[in-house]
């Protein structure tokens, strides 16, 4: 059975890996499409710091149920298109006792801890199985990224009286952007790409601010009055940008953070206490998060396709990531079809 494998930092190969067995409770899937973001490319980059060599990434997926093992239910059916949730939980840490098993402390996601889906085939237990009929194998892989944009706003507490800036226009900055535009908040989106600026107004926001051509601080002065956005969230993952949202954000708003910074972040922490910030971290999805971007992409108005940057073969994945690497800013998502 063929699979990508990130053997090391800034080396991708096609090779072999152990056919896929469906046990108890568990169903063989046949993968369709997976998505690569931006922590994949950080482990090819050598910045994810939870990855280990070598490793099989993907964690995005739409796939076809080509078997399924005892104790599942029948509800389950060979033939079905599915995406899946990526993560797993202990169900005895303290994150999954307060009901938070997203954050799991023991959590091992699919091509980050444990050996991922950019292959011809996976078995995983039922229970993570995603049904959306209503929406093809193409937008299936696209869910998960953008229920991690999702949840950012659930962390944030968004509502219909905030303004939200997003910073980067990604596929989880899109999952924002839709997700604050859903709770009625006026949405400001920051990216230094013109073409993904684009597809976030396209996805609801209600301003589009290229930092790379625009004075931001002046730009967000006339937009909020001199108050700054009352929620910032972060899904680039510089210590520039994890810095920038601490000086953007309203006295008394709330900084959501997604991802990691790829390096050490210096603050000054006076801000955090001047302004007393929410300082948020935001974690993987909960299954209302799926719930939520399946309803939202239902609607058919979404950008989903023009998200996409470029599809690939399985084959052409080591090449992608190379390229991926040189200029980063140009890719939104890549696409494996298989």
């Amino acid at each position: 059975m063929r699979a990508v494998y990130i053997q090391k930092p800034l080396e991708a190969v096609v090779g072999e890996t152990a056919e896929a067995v469906c046990g108890p409770g568990s169903v063989l899937l046949r993968v369709r499409y997976v998505g690569m973001c931006g922590s994949d490319l950080s482990s090819y980059r050598g910045k994810n710091p939870l990855v280990s060599y070598p490793r099989i990434p993907g964690h995005e997926v739409s796939a076809t149920i080509e078997a399924v093992g005892a104790d599942v239910p029948s509800k389950f059916q060979p033939g079905m298109s599915v995406t899946l949730s990526p993560y797993s939980n202990c169900g005895e840490c303290a994150s999954c006792k307060r009901g938070r098993p997203n954050a799991c402390k023991n959590n091992q996601t699919l091509g980050v801890q444990r050996d991922g889906a950019m292959t011809e085939f996976i078995a995983v237990p039922y229970g993570r199985l995603i049904v959306a009929e209503n929406l093809s194998l193409r937008e299936l892989a696209l869910v998960e990224p953008l229920t991690v944009g999702f949840h950012a706003v659930r962390r944030g507490r968004v509502t219909a009286s905030d303004t939200v800036l997003v910073l980067g226009c990604g596929a989880v900055g899109l999952g924002a952007i839709g997700a604050a535009t859903h709770q009625g908040a006026s949405v400001i989106a920051v990216d230094v790409d013109d073409r993904k600026l684009d597809l976030a107004l396209r996805a609801g926001a209600k301003t589009g601010v290229n930092s790379k051509h625009q004075l931001l601080n002046e730009r967000l002065q006339k937009l909020t009055s001199g108050h700054g956005p009352d929620v910032v969230i972060e899904a680039i993952g510089t210590p520039e940008t994890f810095r920038l949202a601490v000086e953007i954000v309203a006295f008394t708003g709330r900084v959501v953070y997604i991802g990691y910074a790829k390096d050490e972040v210096r603050y000054d922490s006076r801000l955090f206490v001047q302004k007393e910030l929410d300082i948020i971290g935001s974690r993987n999805a909960l299954p209302e998060d799926f719930e939520g971007v399946i309803a939202m992409l239902s609607k058919g108005d979404f950008p989903l396709d023009e998200m996409v940057s470029k599809i690939v073969s399985l084959d052409g994945v080591p090449q992608a990531l190379q390229d991926w690497y040189a200029a980063p800013a140009s890719i939104s998502k890549i696409l494996v079809e298989l």
